[in-house]
């Protein structure tokens, strides 16, 4: 019985294949090696290979159980295949994703592939018929016949507006397979960084870029570089900071996933400008994938002297180390993450000293998001002048975001610097589903702020928006819609900051337990309260700006700083809701459980007494076939009333 070669599994590379002559045929161009290299990108295929985006979206929507009906299907119908296992391409509310690809022909993307539909898509693609319903699109190939009447993957609304530079691998290749990476060109900008260029001119290059760190305030990569090389000391240090800490962020955990070597390339590059003899990849053990790949794919580079002692015969030696978080928020600010993996609790230090000149062991070190990082084998190859052409004039290349909430498409976005948030969230992302209205997006998590309707055409750049009172953050991007409450929204920001504060230092760990609980105040309803809570809810409420501005002005890091912006940028668009939670007591977007109140339309009532037989505290009354009403001082809103009503009758006000 022949069975389906799985090459994910297996770890490491191709039989006769040795790092030096794969990057001497990438580096060459010579087209006597364009098949062989080909073919490493599987490119040309001899027999059907099959393709299964297992990512942590990929495998939440199944796709474990998709790969093993695949398995199945190849058994039983004696089918000699090759079954890859990729990362996640972008399109999480797509998956699973299957690409078939047969001898000769193009590879095509299938979404919504669960175990029930393998055997349908596997039949018609063995009969060389493509089942038009569920294509998302086919890969465009030099070396393979196009489908007719088949949309490119490139035309895609979701893929067309991207500029794909961090993520061009992304669910595209075998994050297993090292091979695979040099064949698509990985490792080359480290090969030719070693052989004709100095530490010093990398730390030029990638200043002249204007790349700037991809993790929060946007601080210029290759100057903040050059500050830890000219800091005196023979060991200084790399840190990668991959403790995605953001809710509704998961750029990081993707990019290690699916292209975990390029990663290791662009660590290996600022490792030899900076002057490093070792790295650290922080990450937080919740990532269990990410950090079973990133091993694999760190064993292969040392297997192909591409880390370790003298990297590819040169003098520079890197030693990476993987160091996992317990998941605490707080350790994504640079210096309580260095405390962490010290051994110590993660609580940010005073600055300066900057890690710069004083970081990790007390040795200068530099530490770079995982997105910065990523962004140093495109940056060194193309140069920086064609880098620096993309994006605005303070905001070069690309940035990643995860796009989610309230929109059609939800995934992983990659666009360059200065496309609109109406773009991403309206021609990628496919709008608001169900007809309803946009509101706001959130961005840049706990640290950042909304974005409201008249800010939509605002270009995403770190200084745009500074201007609405955002920031870029890590990248998460959260979008809502009109049944979205931006008081709940900024409550529960605030309660994740407040939980999560390391409560070191007095303002973030007193003012944001203050402010949770003027958010609380105002979205409870009368009967909740007693005494004098009526008046304190009015003090506090007055007093909540200021709060926020000494919080801001006075917290030690910049996680305590950024604390108040969720309030301050809700309170700065969405006032009117809060006037409503204050003055009416009431919650435009019925939300906030306490300020709801259920009536019965007399007029529409049947008199079924369905829901008075729902409401589990008696609060409905009324005779069988005559109108109900709702006794409001007993009523708990619940909403099983509205649940249950066949007639409209019950409205929520």
């Amino acid at each position: 019985m022949k069975k389906p070669r799985e090459t994910a599994s297996a770890g490491g590379h191709a039989p006769g294949c040795d790092c030096p002559t794969i990057l001497s045929q990438v580096l060459s161009a010579d087209p006597a090696h364009q098949e062989h290299l080909a073919v490493l990108r599987h490119e040309k295929v001899k027999r059907p290979t099959i393709y299964v985006g297992t990512g942590t979206c990929g495998l939440g929507a199944g796709a474990r159980f998709t790969v093993e009906a695949i398995k199945d299907y190849l058994k039983q119908h004696d089918i000699e295949a090759d079954l890859i296992e990729v990362g996640c391409i972008g399109l999480c509310s797509a998956e699973p994703i299957v690409d078939i690809q047969l001898p000769g022909k193009a590879r095509v993307s299938f979404k919504g592939v669960t175990k029930d539909k393998v055997a349908g898509l596997l039949d018609a693609m063995m009969k060389a018929t493509v089942p038009g319903e569920s294509v998302i699109g086919q890969h465009r190939t030099e070396f393979a016949e196009m489908w007719p009447d088949v949309p490119c993957l490139d035309e895609h609304p979701f893929f067309a507006p991207q500029k794909r530079w961090v993520l061009a691998n992304c669910g595209i290749m075998d994050p297993a397979s090292i091979d695979e990476y040099i064949a698509r060109g990985g490792y080359t900008a480290l090969a030719r960084v070693l052989s004709g260029q100095t530490p010093e001119q990398v730390c030029d290059s990638v200043e002249a870029s204007g790349l700037r760190g991809r993790g929060g305030g946007g601080f210029p990569t290759g100057k903040k570089w050059k500050f830890a090389r000219s800091a005196p000391g023979a060991q200084k240090y790399l840190v990668c900071n991959a403790d995605e800490g953001d809710p509704g962020a998961f750029m990081d955990r993707a990019v290690i996933e699916g292209d975990p070597h390029r990663l290791l390339e662009g660590m290996a590059i600022a490792a030899y400008a900076i002057g490093a003899g070792k790295a650290y990849v922080y990450i937080r053990a919740e990532y269990p994938l990410a950090i079973e790949r990133l091993k694999a794919a760190i064993k292969q580079a040392r297997d192909y002297r591409l880390l370790g002692e003298k990297i590819l015969g040169h003098e520079f030696s890197l030693e990476i180390v993987i160091k996992m978080g317990a998941g605490a928020f707080v350790c994504g600010e640079e210096t309580a993450l260095i405390n962490s993996i010290e051994g110590k609790r993660g609580m940010p230090r005073p600055r300066p000293p900057f890690p710069a000149l004083r970081g990790l062991f007390d040795k200068p070190t530099i530490i770079n998001n995982v997105e910065t990082l990523a962004n140093l084998p495109t940056l060194l190859t193309i140069g920086p002048g064609q880098f620096s052409a993309v994006g605005t004039k303070s905001s070069k290349g690309t940035k990643v975001f995860a796009l989610s909430g309230k929109v059609a498409r939800t995934g992983l976005v990659e666009v360059a610097m200065g496309t609109t948030i109406r773009r991403i969230v309206f021609d990628i992302g496919g709008g608001i589903p169900n007809g309803k209205a946009y509101k706001a997006v959130q961005i840049g998590g706990p640290s950042g702020g909304c974005i409201p309707t008249q800010h939509l055409d605002i270009d995403v750049d770190y200084e745009s928006l500074k201007t609405v009172g955002a920031m870029m953050g890590s990248g998460g991007l959260v979008v809502m819609d009109e049944e979205t409450c931006m008081v709940d929204v900024a409550k529960f920001f605030m309660d994740f900051i407040q939980r999560e504060s390391c409560g070191k230092c007095i303002p973030c760990r007193e003012g944001t337990r203050r402010m949770l609980e003027t958010l609380q105040r105002i979205t409870r309803g009368r009967k909740s309260e007693k005494d004098i809570d009526a008046l304190t809810r009015f003090q506090s409420v007055m007093h909540l700006p200021r709060l926020a501005e000494v919080i801001r002005e006075t917290s030690l890091c910049g996680l305590g700083q950024t604390a108040p912006n969720p309030v301050l940028s809700t309170l700065r668009w969405f006032r009117d809701e809060y006037e409503a939670h204050i003055y009416e007591r009431r919650c435009p977007a019925g939300v906030c459980q306490d300020l709801v109140t259920y009536r019965i339309i007399a007029e529409k009532c049947k008199g079924c007494t369905l829901c008075a037989r729902r409401c589990p505290v008696q609060a409905i009354m009324g005779t069988p076939k005559s109108p109900h009403y709702i006794i409001t001082d007993k009523c708990i809103a619940c909403g099983a009333c509205l649940d249950s009503c066949k007639f409209g009758a019950v409205v929520k006000e």
